[in-house]
């Protein structure tokens, strides 16, 4: 049984992760395509391994289980900035990412096709950021908690997450 996740990471826009290592401060939105792009051109290689469906320990995500995670978080969030940038300060709906793996059944998903759709996503919210005008940077939207981030802080906080992840899953590939 995973434990959810009940911590709030906003916190991760204000200073680095003592864990990954990920700086906000380090990033700019210019930026963010190319580093969503790189780290997920690193996932097939996880999923490739023996490993790949195999937890390290029992409450802990398998790496296939992370990488459905990195999907549906790409996703999300690429649905996220376009509400955005087509509405004004639009509230998001929460979002159960412990609910969504239990109801995917990210452990018997298939690693190489997880691993083409975690690229696809990624190249769909890259260009999604890539495409995002200067004026257009600091449009606001809302969690369903009443967090407030723009188009530029949520690219960062994404980004974190996606980077975190990457850090989780290293293991295998050692």
């Amino acid at each position: 049984m995973i434990e959810p996740d009940t911590k709030d990471w906003t916190w991760v826009l204000e200073r680095p992760c003592p864990d990954c290592g990920f700086d906000p401060a380090s990033v700019d939105l210019a930026a963010v395509p190319r580093l969503i792009r790189g780290n997920a051109a690193s996932w097939p290689l996880v999923l490739a391994s023996e490993r790949a469906a195999q937890r390290p320990a029992e409450h802990v995500w398998s790496p296939l289980e992370y990488a459905c995670h990195v999907r549906d978080v790409h996703l999300l969030f690429d649905e996220r900035v376009h509400l955005m940038l087509d509405h004004e300060v639009p509230t998001f709906a929460n979002w159960d990412q412990d609910a969504t793996a239990v109801e995917s059944d990210y452990g018997a998903q298939v690693p190489s096709v997880v691993g083409d759709e975690l690229v696809a996503a990624a190249e769909r919210i890259a260009s999604t950021y890539a495409a995002v005008e200067d004026a257009d940077a600091q449009r606001r939207g809302l969690r369903s908690n009443g967090d407030v981030f723009t188009i530029d802080t949520i690219a960062r906080y994404h980004l974190h997450d996606v980077v975190h992840h990457a850090h989780d899953v290293a293991h295998v590939l050692r």
